[in-house]
């Protein structure tokens, strides 16, 4: 990581100061560099869809088999769990506690893996589930297509089976997401917001933390229209939005707000799918088809 000069201050600390609410700032660098390459065993006919980590020692991956692998960033595989069904999973999260929750399209469910059990937390009639993402109350935010003719999409916010929110439409009445199966990556932010990433609607759509619509973004003001299609998403530290742009291969940075920061499209990435971010604010990319995770450095 990039470091800043260390200059001796002396000061007064006043006894009010809040430390828990002092954050960091962390410009985004000039250039952003691959630091790290973990090869894993996706790829090819098996792509690479999701990455997750709470850590900078390991990630959580899944992909097109039924077992979702577990890797340190030297490439070595730490551990590989199977899915209770025997299908693959859709995709995968971390709670705040380190256990890995996934979804299974076919079986209707919503899982927790601890430590080497795999138990069912949801099971859903009407229903299947897509992306998932933990919030910072543990709670689970799950995108759901329904098993009709319509395939209309709602984003159900569970404690434990328990379903506490579900967003679906503005307030106008009208659908916040696309119909049908197409990938929707989910994510909160610092702010509580959520975001989803809609690669049909070609759009990531935001909303408060009570459901109520605040923007979407489809791409700096200079892109040609249609050329965006966010897959993963994820936010850092400083509240950024960061979104995987499948179709030029590029990764789009914007602000809590919506506005455009930077691309980082120097990094010869190649189908960017999931995307997530570290302890340190290094950016994990899954690369479908190459089966490759590249950590970035982005920031300072």
């Amino acid at each position: 990581m990039l470091k800043e000069p260390i200059t001796q201050v002396s000061c007064d600390i006043k006894n009010d100061f809040d430390t828990e609410s002092y954050q960091v700032l962390k410009p985004l660098i000039d250039k952003a560099q691959v630091i790290a390459e973990i090869k894993t065993e996706f790829g090819l006919l098996n792509g690479l869809c999701s990455v997750s980590s709470l850590s900078d020692e390991h990630v959580w991956t899944c992909g097109l088999d039924n077992i979702m692998r577990l890797y340190n960033l030297q490439g070595d595989l730490i551990k590989s769990v199977q899915t209770n069904s025997g299908y693959q999973p859709c995709d995968i999260a971390l709670t705040s506690s380190g256990n890995l929750v996934y979804t299974d399209y076919n079986e209707k469910t919503v899982n927790i893996v601890k430590e080497d059990s795999v138990e069912e937390v949801i099971r859903l009639q009407g229903w299947v589930p897509l992306s998932i993402c933990s919030t910072s109350s543990d709670e689970l935010l799950v995108v759901l297509v329904s098993d009709n003719d319509k395939q209309t999409t709602k984003l159900v916010r569970y404690s434990g089976s328990k379903v506490k929110q579900s967003i679906q439409f503005n307030n106008k009445g009208q659908p916040l997401y696309s119909s049908g199966v197409s990938n929707k990556y989910v994510t909160e932010n610092k702010n509580l917001d959520i975001r989803i990433a809609d690669d049909e609607f070609g759009a990531v759509v935001v909303v408060n933390k009570d459901g109520e619509f605040r923007f979407t973004y489809t791409g700096p003001p200079s892109s040609r229209k249609g050329s965006f299609h966010p897959f993963g998403i994820t936010t850092d530290s400083q509240s950024r939005i960061i979104i995987a742009n499948r179709n030029d291969d590029c990764i789009h940075i914007i602000n809590q707000d919506g506005q455009f920061l930077r691309h980082v499209d120097n990094c010869y990435l190649y189908t960017p799918w999931g995307i997530c971010i570290d302890t340190a604010d290094n950016l994990f990319v899954a690369e479908y088809y190459t089966g490759k995770v590249k950590i970035i450095q982005y920031s300072m």
